[in-house]
């Protein structure tokens, strides 16, 4: 056994040198539709339009195809592909990991299937391990990391550059080389969070750039350090303080693609169990508008901690608020990206709505966190009657399991949201349903509607 195989990074490697069954495989597929449709609603954002703008300046060769239509180079296609993915906060997600897969890995994937012609097998099999390897070290690196790093954006890289590592076919040493300059470019700071900017956009694009790139050099001969995780100044002690090496390394009984959720609705997974909570006691009163006259939410401390604001004054604000999450689901009932537009969060009725929602840190709740995500919510109603609903996972985790049809439902309702062209989207799902009924297990290339642009080409 050679120094770089006793690695973290060299038994990643190992791992993920095992065939991909066709159940992942299939898995695959509705990932890679939902980070789609997670691209085309985030190109209406203004962060897309800016991104549109960005690639008709004048002068530009545009000759790199992306989702949101040709750019200048692989960097500008990847920001393309990347970046929107998760301005609407329905990209999908590892609980335990505290991260998003999907705009990190399928961007890079989907730039080396372009162009290498990879076939479907070969792509899928490939988001599987780069799933693998994002999750495996995302769940180690503690809680301590995600108060300053957007785990995303830092374990980001790895999981691209293993995916990318698949795609091109390398072998145990080079996917060693790839993951460890892929992980020394690991960055992203939440200080994003604190200020009304884009730049979360560009830590997904980063992260799937850096990966690919680490990927694409390996590939040449291009060496990097074995011991990146675990070394005196590799990743986990530069950066991950109290972290669980051993996570990396854990023994499954499957890939860990399955335990990664797909979101249903357009706000911070946060707050997803609340809008579950909610959603359940609209129903049991009828279903119709629910008016409250004062709320209590329970939940985990990294929920009420990231999500406490009771006067959001931005769409992302909206989305990082629990007591919008009650007022909106209250009034709305199913939510959609729309109900995040500024002209509905600021009706007059919601200010005060929110000022009567309470927000409580729950032992039980937190105990569980971050297997799980659970709320409980407490409503007082008119004339003083009180009613309580508590989930222990939000809908779309492993437990409460999004259907494949709703999946698909999903990504076409983000298409029509993002404007795209109906049959431009009917194509793309009709791909989809094909690699799900069985094409996925062939040598076929990747459907051209599952890479080709889902915007036309901009003009200059």
């Amino acid at each position: 056994m050679t120094m770089t195989s006793e690695s973290l990074t060299g038994i990643l490697a190992r791992r993920i040198a095992q065939p991909v069954d066709p159940r992942a495989r299939r898995r695959a597929v509705l990932h890679w539709i939902d980070w789609m449709g997670c691209v085309a609603a985030g190109a209406r954002a203004p962060v897309g339009a800016v991104l549109r703008a960005w690639q008709r300046t004048p002068g530009r060769p545009r000759a790199t195809p992306s989702l949101l239509g040709l750019a200048e180079d692989d960097y500008h296609a990847l920001l393309c592909d990347a970046g929107p993915a998760n301005v609407e906060e329905m990209d999908d997600m590892h609980r335990a990991a505290i991260l998003h897969p999907g705009p990190a890995v399928i961007p890079a994937l989907a730039g080396v299937a372009r162009r290498h012609r990879l076939s479907a097998a070969q792509t899928l099999d490939a988001l599987v391990r780069g799933y693998e390897v994002m999750i495996r070290i995302g769940r180690a690196v503690g809680p301590r990391h995600y108060f300053f790093w957007h785990n995303t954006a830092t374990v980001g890289a790895f999981g691209a550059a293993a995916a990318c590592a698949s795609a091109l076919g390398l072998g145990e040493e080079p996917t060693v080389w790839a993951l460890g300059n892929a992980g020394t470019q690991a960055a992203g700071l939440w200080q994003v969070r604190l200020e009304p900017v884009m730049s979360k956009q560009l830590h997904t694009a980063h992260a799937a750039w850096s990966g690919m790139t680490a990927a694409s050099l390996a590939a040449a001969g291009f060496t990097g350090p074995a011991f990146i995780l675990e070394g005196e100044r590799g990743f986990l002690k530069a950066m991950c303080e109290g972290a669980d090496a051993a996570a990396i390394t854990r023994a499954e009984s499957d890939w860990l693609i399955h335990d990664t959720s797909f979101k249903p609705w357009p706000a911070c997974r946060h707050t997803h169990a609340t809008i579950d909570c909610v959603l359940a006691l609209r129903d049991a009163e009828g279903g119709v508008p629910l008016a409250f006259e004062h709320g209590v939410v329970e939940g985990f401390g990294d929920a009420v901690a990231i999500c406490n604001n009771p006067r959001p004054t931005t769409r992302t604000e909206a989305k990082f608020s629990l007591q919008y999450a009650v007022a909106a689901t209250a009034q709305f009932g199913l939510l959609r990206p729309e109900h995040f537009d500024a002209e509905v969060f600021t009706r007059p009725a919601f200010a005060p709505a929110m000022q009567r929602v309470e927000l409580r840190v729950g032992a039980d709740i937190s105990a569980r966190y971050p297997a799980h995500y659970g709320a409980r919510v407490t409503l007082t109603l008119a004339g003083g009657r009180t009613v309580v609903h508590e989930v222990r996972d939000s809908l779309g985790d492993p437990e409460r399991a999004l259907p494949e049809a709703a999946v698909l439902d999903k990504a076409r309702a983000l298409f029509a949201y993002g404007g795209v062209a109906p049959a431009r989207a009917e194509a793309a799902l009709a791909s989809a349903r094909a690699l799900l009924d069985g094409a996925a297990d062939s040598a076929g290339p990747v459907p051209p509607a599952l890479l080709d642009p889902l915007f036309p080409e901009p003009t200059a």
